[in-house]
């Protein structure tokens, strides 16, 4: 078998555009599997304008045994990244070569989507050019702007372009990438890049705009752009997409720039650079200033959790809630979180002095009765038979997880206030993702399949209301799979929601 790595790759992060799926209940994804039985070393994830998919991609890879190469498809503008305008934006796909490499990425997108978006998430060259360490860049896609330069600029214009590029990376971090999707634009820039690489230089390097597995997935990968755009498959002006978009094997790729092997052989070369490690340091949390009286953070933990418990009580305490209490603090302590209950408990009560609405607790938090003491929940768990092994449990360490219902008014106020106590440069929200459920799947690819509602509706009435059911398990109830067997349109609205569905 050639050997070849992938290095321009989208998942499912790539929101309503990549399928290529990392990772299926938290484990390495039969598409990763897959990759790892063919001999496949190396890959990388390059989704557009985000690193939703990072550290999933880094893990499921690493499990799998394929060396993960964490990178990004950016959104660069060639005005000002902060100006609102209609000035032109390119793509630029950027790997981590090392952790300075990945902290840059984060950087550049944070950065991206706070200050530079416009329709997308963009950064700008002074921008780049600050955050370049550690970073290998490839010129990008037939959006990028080198291959733009191809089509409307003369060569000098080219090569100058390149080698700016190249002064910011560095010799040797640069490459000018080569893609043939059988587009008429690409095939006529191929020769014109190759022509700028022996001027200036410059390696080549040959990717594929990957966004889904298989050759046949390319009607799946339509439906998915019909229901991002709001569009559907009758559509004329709809936009429509190469079927070369799939995850190309090494020999694929080698026989399609069999007219330039170097490049092929420079994916290799990238992937050896490509070095990211991210440091084991366990959790961090902030400093949590205790009064001078107190020798440690787990003593004053201890002691607001006795005298909390105590005004709960009314003074009254039974020795079956002082037990709960002291095995609690038990493993609270030994797994190193008393910290986290401080920090939370003080943000709480700020809020709640200043008359911001906290809700009484939810989630298997509300089953502590540390939490309950400290006054973060008010839900008596032992007189509601609340277990706390549900919410830390010494023998699946992972990070506590307190459900906090706030008002909309205060949020803001809150989170101020922590940025302020602790520092803007230790606090960050987390993001949630929406998914595509089994009905929801089915109702979007209908609607772009142009398939009447009533008939969707119909269909999706079949599937049971269960937030698990997925539509391969509902494909076991006998009144779906009578409708499957004997209508093809509904046998083919199945196949196609399967491949979206997660």
């Amino acid at each position: 078998m050639a050997e070849f790595v992938q290095l321009h790759n989208h998942s499912e992060y790539s929101l309503l555009d990549g399928m290529l799926r990392i990772s299926e209940n938290h484990k390495p994804s039969g598409f990763l599997k897959g990759l790892a039985q063919q001999g496949i070393k190396a890959m990388g994830l390059t989704d557009h304008g985000n690193m939703y998919g990072a550290l999933d991609f880094y893990e499921s890879a690493t499990a799998a045994g394929i060396k993960p190469i964490v990178g990004c498809e950016f959104y660069i503008t060639e005005g000002k990244h902060t100006e609102k305008d209609k000035s032109r934006t390119g793509h630029l796909t950027l790997l981590a070569r090392n952790h300075e490499g990945y902290l840059n990425l984060m950087k550049l997108n944070s950065l991206a989507w706070v200050d530079g978006f416009y329709y997308h998430p963009r950064i700008d060259k002074e921008l780049l050019a600050a955050h370049a360490g550690g970073l290998i860049c490839l010129s990008g896609c037939l959006k990028g702007f080198l291959s733009q330069y191809t089509r409307e600029k003369t060569f000098e214009q080219c090569c100058a372009l390149a080698k700016e590029y190249e002064d910011v990376f560095g010799k040797g971090n640069y490459y000018i990438e080569l893609m043939d999707h059988g587009i008429k634009e690409e095939v006529e820039s191929i020769p014109v890049l190759k022509d700028i690489a022996k001027h200036t230089g410059i390696e080549l390097v040959a990717t594929n705009d990957c966004h889904y597995e298989k050759k046949e997935d390319w009607e799946a990968h339509d439906v998915h752009v019909c229901i991002a755009t709001g569009k559907t498959l009758a559509d004329q002006g709809r936009m429509k997409m190469s079927h070369e978009l799939y995850f190309k094997s090494p020999d694929e790729m080698c026989a399609l720039f069999s007219h330039t092997p170097q490049a092929c052989a420079n994916t290799l070369a990238i992937a050896e650079k490509c070095d990211l490690q991210f440091p084991k340091h366990g959790f961090i949390l902030p400093n949590f200033e205790i009064p001078p009286q107190y020798p440690n953070s787990a003593e004053y933990f201890k002691d607001l959790c006795r005298k909390g418990l105590t005004k709960k009580m009314r003074g009254n305490v039974p020795e079956e809630y002082w037990k709960q209490l002291e095995f609690e603090f038990n493993v609270i302590i030994t797994m190193g979180f008393d910290c986290y209950f401080l920090i939370v408990q003080d943000f709480i009560n700020w809020a709640r002095a200043h008359d911001i609405p906290i809700g009484p607790g939810r989630g298997s938090g509300a089953g502590s009765l540390v939490a309950y003491s400290l006054d973060i929940t008010r839900v008596d768990p032992i007189q509601n038979k609340l277990l706390f092994e549900r919410f830390l449990n010494p023998d699946r360490v992972s990070m506590p997880d307190l459900d906090i219902d706030m008002s909309d008014a205060g949020r803001g106020r809150v989170i101020d206030y922590v940025r302020n106590k602790y520092g803007h440069d230790r606090v960050s929200q987390i993001i949630t993702f929406g998914t595509m459920k089994a009905k929801l799947a089915l109702k979007d690819v209908a609607r772009a399949m142009g398939v009447p509602v009533a008939e969707a509706n119909r269909i999706a009435k079949m599937i049971p209301n269960d937030p698990k059911m997925t539509l391969e398990k509902a494909l076991e109830i006998n009144e779906l799979k009578n409708e499957i067997d004997k209508n093809p349109q509904s046998k083919r609205l199945f196949e196609m929601a399967q491949k979206l569905e997660g």
